[in-house]
């Protein structure tokens, strides 16, 4: 019998985070003092009122099967959500929920895209993008964000990456590597290009409740009636109530496109885990005083650390509008500290200075490296001034 691969899997780049992140925990266990500040994950638990609620639906015997797109008191609870923080109507049939944020978008392009459709994805951006773009036979299409406009791309970008190919365009925002923020008016500006190309927009707004410095969310489905019928709105309780772990995202969007992701879902995962399901229904349904906590933490980490890491010799850093992630460039130091390249540099950060970063390589951005703050700041100013030492010892006259 001949053994091979599925064609699908064999353009598939594996996750730089996880893969990291993973280097980093087997250092820690081997009793290396690693500093890891790669996982795009908060570091406080998942609220005690929620994980009650989820110990009490087990206790009730709610342990069974759901309906394949989640139950329906969870889809009236984002419902009442999104109409309370965005003002935005949605019905039953208009939402999905899946395993996790990741999941549900890999599932809508599992629905939306047909071999050789084109997605336009900015850069820097989340390692997943692209490859499930693949894995769906699309191509992904990069355009760039530079560092001069705030990692952002603009609308004329985006219509001049526009063929016939296009099916979509993905915005995130707070972005994940970047942490940077759309505006109202630039939003307004790129929904008007993706009416004009009849485009579908992917929303990924996982990172709405984590901004700082008086920065506003806006969602791009908020600005008109066309934007909202075209927008795939994707979020979940991940980072914003600290439920990593439990898997549980959604979409808000199109009626036609979730009832396919439905029934794809059914005959993939059966149904979001049961218990999950009701620990996000008291998550927005119960008290949001946790959510401002780890806000305000994250706001106060990062006021601390980025002026710490901006002195360092080479490091040029954006500071950045929401999410927890600092994505400074480093290719001054990596070229004054004789490294080839940003990998390498990272390499060594983690072998020698024992501190876990991620190359921005993973995210189209060569030139980069992405910290968490989402650990605390005792960690976070040691790990700086790690990073800062190895720069200065390997720093070349």
């Amino acid at each position: 019998m001949t053994k091979s691969l599925a064609s699908r899997v064999n353009t598939l780049s594996p996750s730089t985070t996880l893969a990291i992140t993973a280097k980093a925990k087997e250092m820690k266990e081997s009793g290396i003092d690693v500093i890891g500040l790669g996982a795009g994950e908060p570091d406080y638990n998942t609220p005690a009122n929620i994980i009650e609620a989820a110990y009490t639906s087990m206790k009730e015997g709610k342990t069974k099967y759901t309906p394949a797109g989640g139950l329906p008191a969870l889809k009236d609870a984002i419902i009442q959500k999104l109409q309370k923080d965005q003002r935005l109507d949605y019905s039953r049939k208009e939402i999905m929920i899946g395993i996790g944020a990741k999941h549900v978008l890999y599932t809508l392009f599992q629905v939306i895209l047909n071999p050789d459709d084109e997605v336009i994805i900015p850069s820097p951006y989340w390692v997943s993008y692209p490859e499930q773009v693949k894995l769906a036979g699309g191509v992904p299409v990069h355009i760039e964000g530079t560092a001069a406009a705030q990692f952002k791309v603009t609308a004329q970008q985006i219509r001049d990456a526009v063929t016939s190919k296009t099916k979509a365009v993905i915005i995130n925002s707070p972005g994940n590597p970047t942490g940077m923020i759309y505006s109202k008016e630039e939003l307004q500006q790129i929904a008007d290009v993706c009416q004009d190309k009849d485009i579908w927009i992917i929303s990924d707004e996982i990172y709405e409740k984590l901004v700082y410095d008086g920065a506003k969310h806006v969602s791009i489905a908020q600005l008109s009636d066309d934007a909202k019928k075209r927008t795939l709105l994707i979020n979940g309780v991940s980072k914003s109530h600290s439920m990593t772990g439990w898997r549980i995202g959604y979409i808000a969007g199109d009626a036609e496109v979730v009832n396919a992701m439905t029934d794809l879902a059914s005959h993939s995962t059966s149904n979001p885990t049961t218990t999950s399901q009701y620990a996000t229904i008291e998550a927005y349904n119960g008290p949001q005083d946790a959510v401002e906590t780890m806000r305000k933490a994250f706001e106060s980490r990062l006021e601390q650390v980025y002026p710490q890491l901006s002195a360092i010799p080479g490091f040029n850093v954006i500071k950045p509008q929401g999410a927890f992630y600092l994505l400074p460039d480093v290719s001054e130091a990596v070229k004054n500290t004789g490294f080839a390249n940003v990998d390498d540099f990272a390499a060594a950060l983690l072998t020698t200075a024992n501190v876990a970063v991620i190359p921005g390589s993973g995210f189209g951005s060569p030139d980069t490296i992405r910290l968490s703050y989402a650990t605390s700041i005792e960690l976070l100013e040691e790990a700086i001034r790690r990073i800062h030492a190895f720069v200065e010892a390997n720093w070349k006259e």
